[in-house]
């Protein structure tokens, strides 16, 4: 079982064949910090290229901002299959990126995503941006949808280990 007293590093991804948000954030009982976010902006180019871009940039912020948890966005269904097959392999990069650096990995159906910070699933990205910006008390910092995606999934990473923790509290 988790101390709630333990600080959680977190980071959240949200993958993407252009670009790839990230958003590191730190739970320390039930307070949330913004520690770290962008997106990594790949350009165009040869596939097996553009995924060793996403993995090496998320790599390098990993070491840089040691999270011990990764929240990614699993898959969905999308109505061109091209793109489901490029986002599928942007997700392969970046799950391998958080192997690498041994961080366990919970993945996140967008939907689940939206309700866990915004209370609907059918959401549209500006409400989720709006929802962090208010939940890690961020000011009017301008901030990618990328970015305030990936913090999202790693809010409802936090949240969801909350609930878990608080249920074994009170398992005897």
């Amino acid at each position: 079982m988790q101390d709630p007293t333990t600080k959680r590093r977190i980071i959240g991804i949200d993958p993407g064949s252009r670009f790839t948000g990230f958003g590191i954030i730190e739970k320390s009982g039930n307070k949330l910090a913004l520690l770290h976010a962008g997106r990594i902006a790949v350009p165009k180019g040869e596939l097996h290229a553009r995924l060793y871009l996403i993995f090496q940039g998320l790599s390098d912020i990993i070491a840089q901002h040691r999270p011990t948890e990764a929240a990614v966005e699993g898959l969905f269904h999308h109505r061109n299959a091209d793109s489901a097959l490029k986002l599928g392999q942007a997700r392969g990069a970046a799950l391998v990126a958080c192997a690498h650096h041994h961080l366990s990995v919970a993945e996140y159906a967008p939907t689940h995503v939206k309700q866990a910070v915004v209370g609907t699933g059918r959401a549209d990205k500006d409400q989720v941006q709006k929802m962090v910006k208010l939940i890690l008390s961020m000011d009017a910092t301008a901030l990618a949808l990328d970015a305030s995606d990936a913090l999202a999934l790693a809010i409802c990473h936090a949240q969801h280990h909350q609930g878990i923790d608080a249920l074994r509290r009170r398992t005897p």
